[in-house]
């Protein structure tokens, strides 16, 4: 299927069918003494909230079920579910009786925590009458998102035998096809909901127009447009960037930037979406190579959002960059750099890379030495820069050595070192014109590392003792 296009994920439709939040302001008033002192509680180990339960209840003070299922709805929207885990861990111990939506929840904290056959098995513990249509729903869910295609299709059968089977759940095996590449099935099942009456929400609606997308179908993308009108269904700022991405990959760039601009009009600092939709805008904008969209964009998010994140600048950066626009660039680096209260390096490494891949060695040189001198430490992704950057200054013990310690960060912090088929292909170059068999071997220990990469690294070191023999000769 084609990248880009925004698809909803069924957990997160599964979860706002589920449960109602309340108002922020609302929320806190409600909030208890208990949630506030759990919620300060740092867990020193797997168990600590229910320690901390046992105790305020060995102390006389009483724990309500609403206490719980508020501070489980609170780490679920933190995605801290390991310690929503405890206190369902704490609620079955202490035999608090569980409405059906409270053992929904569970069972996507296990499927979440403890894997998908635990979640299975709480389901099939739970007596006939606790197997509502919330509790098969929270099942299918786990199912669709695990992409267990069997389970979820006999799940999502005999919900239909028992009249179970709502919007909510269509849309999750929606997603499912969509994913697994199926989109003859979501445009079935659509048809299916249409012959019953099932309503068709947003994210219905959305999978549709994808759908339609992948099937290169796009007068049936605008059927669809039009049955949402009828149906009074709100085009709002997901979809409409989902149509936006839709046009740009089409190539219907008028289209496209009509879509964006709405976005514009719609944004406002309520809107769930609005850091994605300032994405989605960035990167379509860049892709059609509209930099006056671009700096648009970016100054309608300002006037909404007067002290942009991290993130928000990073956005700018990488459009900016694509668009080769250097002035801009570097001011907003400048702005960004001048404002922020926590240095992130992702942003000094949109511009490293500009300037690399344009070979302004000085320019890189510069601004990492500026960097060093404000004692910032480097992440992973920029010692792959500085190896280039070493390179293009032909200082290839330098780049050996960021290599190295690129390798040895990345094993403390127990990630990956990815390094870009540029650096790559700067090092082979390199080694191979001057024909260095001795920093290639280095290289080639350092490469080794790296999946996939054997065949060239020996390709590289034959090649060089080929030209060496032959030299000698």
């Amino acid at each position: 299927m084609a990248t880009g296009r925004i698809l909803p994920k069924s957990s997160s439709i599964f979860a706002r069918w589920l449960c109602t939040a309340a108002k922020p302001s609302e929320t806190a008033k409600k909030r208890s003494h208990l949630f506030q002192k759990i919620v300060r509680l740092t867990p020193s180990s797997k168990s600590a909230i229910v320690e901390f339960l046992d105790n305020w209840v060995c102390a006389g003070n009483v724990v309500r079920r609403s206490e719980l299922i508020s501070l489980i709805a609170y780490y679920r929207n933190r995605n801290k579910y390991h310690l929503a885990s405890q206190l369902f861990d704490w609620m079955e111990k202490s035999k608090v009786a569980m409405q059906n939506s409270d053992q929904a929840v569970c069972i996507g904290i296990l499927h979440k925590t403890k894997g998908l056959a635990s979640a299975e098995k709480y389901f099939d513990g739970l007596q006939d009458s606790d197997k509502t249509q919330k509790t098969f729903g929270a099942i299918i869910n786990c199912y669709c998102n695990a992409k267990v295609c069997d389970k979820a299709l006999e799940t999502f059968e005999k919900m239909k035998e028992l009249n179970y089977a709502v919007t909510v759940n269509y849309n999750s095996m929606l997603a499912l096809y969509y994913k697994m590449d199926q989109p003859e099935k979501v445009v079935s099942l659509v048809q299916e909901m249409e012959a019953k009456h099932i309503a068709l929400d947003i994210y219905t609606y959305n999978l549709l127009l994808n759908t339609y997308a992948v099937l290169e179908n796009f007068d049936a993308v605008e059927e669809v447009l039009e049955k949402m009108k009828g149906n009074n269904v709100e085009c709002c700022l997901f979809t409409c960037g989902n149509l936006a991405t839709i046009y740009v990959n089409r190539g219907l760039f008028e289209k496209a930037n009509h879509m964006l601009e709405t976005m514009e009009k719609m944004e406002n600092p309520l809107e769930k979406f609005g850091f994605g939709a300032l994405r989605t805008r960035l990167k379509l904008y860049s892709d059609m190579n509209n930099l006056s969209g671009v700096k648009r964009a970016w100054e309608s998010f300002k006037s909404t959002y007067q002290t942009p994140n991290n993130t928000s600048h990073l956005f700018m950066l990488v459009a900016l960059s694509k668009l080769g626009d250097q002035e801009t660039l570097e001011d907003i680096f400048k702005e960004w750099e001048t404002g922020c209260s926590s240095y992130d390096f992702r942003l000094p490494n949109v511009l490293l890379k500009f300037y690399l891949r344009r070979d302004m060695i000085e320019e890189a040189a510069t601004l990492f030495e500026k960097l060093v001198n404000k004692g910032m430490n480097p992440n992973l992704s920029t010692y792959s820069l500085l190896a280039d950057l070493c390179i293009k200054k032909g200082q290839i013990d330098s780049a050996l050595k960021h290599l190295e310690t690129g390798f040895d960060q990345a094993k403390k912090k127990k990630k990956g070192f990815c390094i870009s088929e540029v650096t790559i292909n700067l090092f082979l170059n390199y080694l191979e014109e001057r024909c260095d068999e001795d920093r290639a071997e280095k290289f080639i220990e350092s490469m080794r590392k790296i999946d996939g990469l054997e065949s060239v690294c020996d390709s590289l070191l034959l090649k060089i003792k080929s030209s060496n023999r032959a030299i000698d000769s």
